[in-house]
C-alpha cells in the first residue's frame, strides 16, 4: 500500500509541477498544477480537508475551459469555500458539480472526468469505500485530467506533447528512484521517502527556473541570453510538423507566432519554423521572425511612418503590439522609454482602441500575414 502511495502521489507531483513549468503565465496550468500537487499531499497525509484543494482547484480549471468569464468570481469565492469545508468538506463538492455541468457543451470530456473525480472524491469524503480505494480512484482521476489539460494547451500552442512529457516522465521517474530507493533500501519513515521523491522530481522538473534564478544572481550580464539557450532546448521536443493545406490552422498558427515574436526560445517550438532553411534551432527561430516582421512590413501603408485611419489599423495593431513591444493596457508598459512615434501610438491605444477591438485587429492582421506567408510558401 505504501508504494502504491508514493507512485501515486509522486505522479500527480511530477504532473502537477509539469504543468507549472510550461508556462507559468497561464491560468489555467496553475489551477490544474494546483490540483494535482494539492491531491499529492492528499495522499500523504489523506485527510478530508486537504482534498478540498484539489476539488476547488479543478472547478476553476474547469471554468476556465469552460465558462473563462466567470473565473474571477470563483476567484473571490474560493477561499470563502475553502473555509466553509473546514467544517463540511462535502461543500467542495457543490461548485464542481456545478463547474462540471457548465462544462458538458463545450468541454465533454473534462466533464466526464470532473463527474468521475467527484464521484470518487464523494465516496472519500463520506466514507462509502475505503481509503485505500477511494484515493487511488481519485488519483486515477485527476492523473487524466491533468493530461488532458496539458493536451489541450499544447494543441492551443500548435505544439507537440508526447515527447515532451514522455521525456519529463522519465528523468523524473529516474531521479526518483534513485534517491527515494536510498530511503526504502535503509528503511527510513514514509515521510521521508515522500519528500525525497517530492525533493527530485521538483528538481528535474523546475531545473530551468531554478538555473534562470541562480543565472539572475551569479552572472546577471549573460542571464537573458543562457535562458533562451534553454528554453531553445526544451522546445525542441514540443516541435510539429507542418500542415499548409488548412488554412484556418495555418492562421491559427502564425497569429500563436506573433504573439510569442519576441521570445525566440518559443518560436523554436513554432511549426512555422519548418518555413525557414536548416540552420541551428535559434537561427531559425530568428528567421521566422524576421519572416514575421516583412510580412507585418507590408501591411503598413505608403503615407508616412504613422497613421490613424482605418487601413493603418492591423498594421498599427502588429507592429506596435509585438514588434516594438507596447502594451498599452498594462501598467508595466514604461511610457518613459518610448520615441515620439511610440508615444503617438500608445496614445491612440489607449484613448481610442477599445481592448477588445484591438484583439479583433490582430486576429483578422494575423490571417493577412498568415496569407502572405502561404503565398511564399506557394512560390518557393
Amino acid at each position: 500500500m505504501f508504494v502504491l502511495s508514493l507512485l501515486v502521489s509522486g505522479l500527480a507531483w511530477w504532473l502537477g509541477l509539469y504543468l507549472l513549468a510550461r508556462d507559468p503565465a497561464k491560468p489555467l496550468l496553475w489551477w490544474a498544477g494546483a490540483g494535482l500537487i494539492g491531491y499529492a499531499a492528499v495522499v500523504v497525509v489523506p485527510h478530508p480537508v486537504l482534498l478540498g484543494v484539489p476539488a476547488l482547484a479543478w472547478t476553476g480549471a474547469i471554468l476556465l475551459l469552460a465558462r473563462p468569464e466567470l473565473i474571477r468570481w470563483w476567484i473571490f469565492a474560493v477561499v470563502p469555500v475553502f473555509a466553509a469545508s473546514l467544517w463540511l468538506p462535502w461543500l467542495v463538492l457543490l461548485p464542481l458539480a456545478a463547474a462540471t455541468a457548465l462544462a458538458v457543451r463545450k468541454r465533454a470530456y473534462f466533464s466526464l472526468v470532473g463527474v468521475m473525480f467527484a464521484l470518487s472524491a464523494a465516496a472519500f469524503l463520506l466514507d462509502w469505500v475505503p481509503t485505500a480505494v477511494a484515493l487511488p480512484a481519485i488519483g486515477f482521476d485527476v492523473l487524466v485530467f491533468g493530461v488532458l489539460v496539458a493536451v489541450t494547451d499544447a494543441v492551443e500552442e500548435g505544439q507537440a506533447i508526447r515527447a515532451d512529457m514522455l521525456r519529463s516522465l522519465v528523468i523524473a521517474g529516474f531521479t526518483a528512484v534513485l534517491f527515494g530507493s536510498q530511503v526504502l533500501l535503509f528503511d527510513g519513515p514514509q515521510l521521508l521517502a515522500h519528500t525525497t521523491v517530492a525533493a527530485a522530481v521538483a528538481v528535474q522538473v523546475l531545473a530551468n527556473p531554478l538555473a534562470a534564478a541562480v543565472d539572475r544572481l551569479a552572472v546577471p550580464a549573460v542571464a537573458a541570453e543562457r535562458a533562451e539557450l534553454r528554453e531553445a532546448v526544451e522546445s525542441l521536443p514540443k516541435q510539429r510538423p507542418l500542415v499548409t493545406e488548412d488554412e484556418a490552422e495555418f492562421a491559427r498558427l502564425t497569429r500563436k507566432a506573433l504573439s510569442h515574436y519576441g521570445d525566440l526560445g518559443k518560436l523554436v517550438a513554432s511549426p512555422l519554423i519548418a518555413l525557414t532553411d536548416e540552420a541551428p534551432p535559434l537561427d531559425r527561430a530568428a528567421q521566422l521572425k524576421s519572416m514575421l516582421l516583412t510580412s507585418i512590413q507590408r501591411l503598413k501603408p505608403a503615407d508616412g511612418d504613422f497613421g490613424t485611419s482605418d487601413e493603418w489599423r492591423y498594421y498599427n495593431a502588429l507592429y506596435f503590439y509585438y514588434v516594438k513591444g507596447i502594451r498599452p493596457y498594462s501598467v508595466r508598459t514604461k511610457r518613459e522609454d518610448l520615441d515620439a512615434e511610440d508615444r503617438r501610438a500608445l496614445q491612440w491605444f489607449v484613448t481610442q482602441v477599445p481592448e477588445r477591438t484591438l484583439h479583433n485587429w490582430q486576429n483578422a492582421a494575423a490571417r493577412l500575414v498568415a496569407a502572405d506567408l502561404m503565398a511564399g510558401v506557394g512560390s518557393a
